[in-house]
C-alpha cells in the first residue's frame, strides 16, 4: 500500500489505514516537497517520477484492513441518504499499489493511495483510481461537498466526464476518536498535475506526445497543420489547454457552481480522451445561498463575484503557462503585488519587461506568443485579470477571443480588440530601434489611426485616465543622434518619463513633471563602453485641460482657426486618407471620409521650472553642465523639455497616451509605475 501525506496527522496512527514503519524503505525520485507522517531511516535516490513502498502490501497489513471493512458504517444514516448517488466500496474492493504518481499531493490532513478496482462485479474492474483518506473535519466536509455538486453536474454526462475529476464514490470507516475515517474514490488521470508538466525541461514534446497531436486534433483551434517552430507548437498546446479549461469552467458556471480553487496543481490531464480534468469540487460554491436559481439583485451579485473570481483564477494558469517565469514564487509574489496595488493589468507587459530585464521581449519566448496578432495574448490576460470584477471576460467570449482561436477560424474583432491592436504594433515597432522611412511612416499611420478610435474624448475620462507615470516611446518629429555628429559633449538618452498629477480634484488642473534620465560617456571608446557619469534633467510645469478640437487643414483652405488649435498639412495625413477610404479600413473607421477635425483634450501651460543634477565629476565645471545641456536638448523631443509646447491631448487609455506639440508631431507614452520597488 502507497502513501502520500503533506503534514504531520496523529489521527492516522490509529485508523483503520494504519501501517508499521519497520520494514518501510521508501524511494523517492522526483525532488518533490514530503513530510511523512513518521520518520524513516533509508531515503533512496529520487530518479524516477514514483514513490514506492515496498512493504505495505505483507499479509498483516492486508489483514487488518479487510478485518475492518466490515465494521459498522461511521456515517449517520442522513448523510448515508446524501451519498446515496454514488457508490459506497469496500476496501477489499481494491487492490492497493506499492506507488503514487508526484502529481496527487494532497493537503495536510489527507493521505493519499493508487488503487486498482479488483471486484469483477464494479462496472471500474480493473480501473484505476485514488483513494483519498481525509481525517479531519474539514477535509470530510471537502470530500462530502465534492460528492453532493456531483447531482448538478450528472445532467451532462458528456461534459461531466470529459472535463471534470470523476468521483465514483467513498469508503467509510470507524476509528476511535469516534470521528470517523472517510476516503473518497475519484479517477485517476496519469502521474502529473498541470504543474508538474510545466515544471518538465522536456514538457512540450512530451504533452505533445500524450496529446497525440494530430491535424485532425488540431482543428480544435482552428488549425490544420502540426510541428513548426517551438514558439508556434507552444501557442498550439496553450490554446488546447486553455480551451478545454474554459469549456470545463465555463461548465461549472452554467450548473450554478464556481469551482473557488483552480489552480495548476488542481487540473491533470487525460491521456485516455485528451482533456483537462478539473480538479475535485470539494469547496465549490453555489451561486445562489439557498440553493434556488432565483436571480435576486444579491444573488446576481454573488454570482458575478463568483465567476469573476474563478475568471481571475484562470488568468494567473494562463500566465504561468505562457511565461515560465512566473512559476518562479518570488517573480509570481511581484506580479501579484502589481494587481492589489490597483496597477492596470493591461501594463503586464510594462511590467515584464522591467521584471525580466531589457526594453524588448524579442529574447523571451513567452511574451513573443503573447505579441503574436497584434498583442491578442496581452489583451486576453488583462481581461482575465481585470482590476474590477464586472470588467473580467466570461469563459464563452474568452473562448471567442482572436488569441485561443487559430488562423482557420475567422474571427470578427470588437473595436476593444482593433484600438488594441493598433497600439501593440506601434509598441512592437518603436522596440525595434531602426526608424527607417518605412518604419516611421507605419508609426505614424497607426497613431492617427489610434487618435481617429480614441474611445475617451471628453474632458471628464481624461481627468481619471491621465494622471500617473508614462515613459515616453517614439515621437513622430526629427530624430538626431550621436553618429554622425562631433557634439562637445558624448550623452546617452535613457528612459523618458512625463509624470501627471492632478492638483485638486475640484479642478482641471494638473502638474506635468518631465524626468530625463542620461548617461555622459567619457573617453574616445564609447561606441564600445557605453559606462559613464549619471545625470537627469527634470522640468516641471502646470497645465488646465479643456475641450479643444484638432484641425486637419486642407491645402487650398490654409485659414487660420480662431480659440482652436490646429497643425499644419502632412503627408502622413494624405496617405491616411486614401487607406481609410479603402475596403480593408471601411468597416472600421466611424467616418465615411476624412474628417476635417477631431475632438480632442486641450491643454493650457502655466510656468516652468527645469532642474538639471549631474553626478561628481561633471557637476563642478559650468562649461560641461552647459555642453550636457544643449546635448540632452539635442536629442530629446522639444516638447519634453519645453513642456508649454505640449498643446492637446488626442489618444488616452489605460495603458497608452499621445499627445501633440505645437509644431504637430506627436508623442507616445506608454504607461509606466510609481512604485519601482515592485520590480526589484
Amino acid at each position: 500500500m502507497a502513501l502520500w501525506s503533506t503534514g504531520l496527522n496523529p489521527a492516522l496512527e490509529t485508523n483503520s489505514l494504519a501501517y508499521s514503519t519497520r520494514n518501510l524503505s521508501t524511494r523517492l525520485v522526483v525532488p518533490v516537497p514530503l513530510r511523512f507522517i513518521r520518520k524513516f531511516s533509508n531515503l533512496g535516490r529520487r530518479q524516477h517520477e514514483r514513490i514506492y513502498c515496498s512493504s505495505l502490501r505483507k499479509a498483516s497489513s492486508a489483514s487488518s484492513m479487510e478485518s475492518q471493512e466490515d465494521a459498522p458504517g461511521a456515517l449517520s444514516a442522513s448523510v448515508e441518504e446524501e451519498l446515496d448517488h454514488v457508490m459506497r466500496f469496500k476496501m477489499s474492493d481494491f487492490k492497493i499499489l506499492d506507488r503514487i504518481s508526484v502529481g496527487l499531493g494532497g493537503r495536510a490532513d489527507e493521505v493519499v493511495f493508487e488503487a486498482v478496482v479488483k471486484d469483477v462485479g464494479s462496472p471500474l474492474y480493473n480501473t484505476s483510481v485514488v483513494l483519498r483518506q481525509l481525517s479531519s473535519v474539514q477535509a470530510q466536509r471537502r470530500g462530502k461537498r465534492a460528492i453532493e455538486v456531483l447531482k448538478k453536474l450528472v445532467r451532462r454526462k458528456l461534459m461531466y466526464h470529459s472535463y471534470s475529476l470523476q468521483v465514483h464514490g467513498y469508503i467509510s470507516l470507524p476509528a476511535d476518536d469516534h470521528r470517523g475515517s472517510f476516503i473518497l474514490v475519484h479517477g485517476y488521470h496519469g502521474s502529473f498535475s498541470l504543474r508538474h508538466w510545466l515544471q518538465q525541461s522536456d514538457w512540450l514534446p512530451t504533452l505533445e506526445a500524450t496529446l497525440a497531436l494530430d491535424e485532425e486534433y488540431v482543428r480544435k483551434v482552428g488549425e490544420d497543420t502540426t510541428g513548426g517552430p517551438a514558439i508556434s507548437r507552444k501557442l498550439r498546446i496553450i490554446r488546447i489547454l486553455m480551451r478545454d479549461l474554459l469549456i470545463g469552467v465555463n461548465y461549472l458556471h452554467s450548473h450554478g457552481l464556481a469551482h473557488t480553487e483552480l489552480r495548476l496543481e488542481n487540473l491533470h490531464i487525460s491521456p485516455v480522451d485528451r482533456h483537462i480534468k478539473v480538479g475535485i469540487l470539494g469547496n465549490a460554491a453555489d451561486f445562489y445561498e439557498d440553493g434556488s436559481d432565483t436571480a435576486s439583485v444579491d444573488s446576481m451579485d454573488r454570482r458575478q463575484m463568483m465567476i469573476a473570481f474563478d475568471m481571475r483564477c484562470v488568468g494567473f494558469i494562463m500566465a504561468k503557462m505562457v511565461l515560465p517565469e512566473l512559476m518562479d514564487p518570488s517573480i509570481f509574489a511581484k506580479c501579484k503585488a502589481f494587481l492589489t496595488k490597483g496597477y492596470d493589468p493591461s501594463c503586464l507587459r510594462e511590467l515584464m519587461l522591467e521584471i525580466v530585464g531589457g526594453n524588448s521581449s524579442s529574447g523571451n519566448a513567452g511574451q513573443q506568443i503573447l505579441d503574436r496578432n497584434w498583442g491578442a495574448g496581452w489583451h486576453l490576460l488583462s481581461l482575465l485579470l481585470a482590476t474590477k470584477p464586472s470588467k473580467r471576460i466570461s469563459c464563452l467570449d474568452a473562448l471567442r477571443h482572436p488569441f485561443l482561436c487559430g488562423p482557420r477560424w475567422r474571427v470578427v474583432p470588437s473595436m476593444d480588440i482593433i484600438r488594441w491592436g493598433l497600439g501593440s504594433t506601434a509598441v512592437r515597432i518603436t522596440e525595434e530601434y531602426i526608424y527607417r522611412q518605412p518604419q516611421r511612416n507605419r508609426l505614424a499611420h497607426f497613431i492617427e489611426l489610434m487618435e481617429m478610435l480614441n474611445p475617451h474624448s471628453k474632458p471628464k475620462n481624461w481627468l481619471e485616465l491621465l494622471p500617473g507615470k508614462w515613459r515616453l516611446l517614439y515621437c513622430t518629429g526629427k530624430h538626431i543622434g550621436l553618429t554622425l555628429r562631433q557634439p562637445p559633449a558624448r550623452v546617452l538618452i535613457k528612459d523618458v518619463h512625463l509624470t501627471v498629477s492632478r492638483a485638486s480634484k475640484l479642478k482641471a488642473n494638473f502638474s506635468f513633471v518631465s524626468n530625463i534620465g542620461f548617461t555622459v560617456m567619457i573617453g574616445q571608446d564609447w561606441p564600445h563602453d557605453k559606462s559613464g557619469k549619471n545625470g537627469s534633467l527634470e522640468v516641471e510645469s502646470s497645465f488646465g485641460l479643456m475641450a479643444g478640437r484638432r484641425l486637419y487643414i486642407k491645402q487650398e483652405k490654409q485659414e487660420k482657426a480662431t480659440d482652436k488649435f490646429s497643425f499644419g498639412h502632412s503627408s502622413s495625413e494624405m496617405d491616411l486618407a486614401q487607406k481609410i477610404s479603402g475596403k480593408k479600413w471601411r468597416k472600421v473607421i466611424p467616418f465615411k471620409e476624412f474628417p476635417s477635425s477631431l475632438p480632442a483634450a486641450k491643454l493650457v501651460p502655466g510656468d516652468i521650472d527645469v532642474t538639471m543634477t549631474l553626478d561628481d565629476p561633471l557637476n563642478q565645471d559650468l562649461g560641461t553642465a552647459r555642453n550636457v545641456l544643449q546635448e540632452v536638448r539635442t536629442q530629446v523631443p522639444p516638447e519634453m523639455f519645453d513642456l508649454s509646447k505640449l498643446v492637446c491631448g488626442t489618444y488616452v487609455d489605460s495603458r497608452l497616451l499621445v499627445l501633440r506639440g505645437v509644431n504637430g508631431s506627436a508623442l507616445l507614452f506608454t504607461r509606466s509605475f510609481v512604485d519601482n520597488s515592485i520590480c526589484r
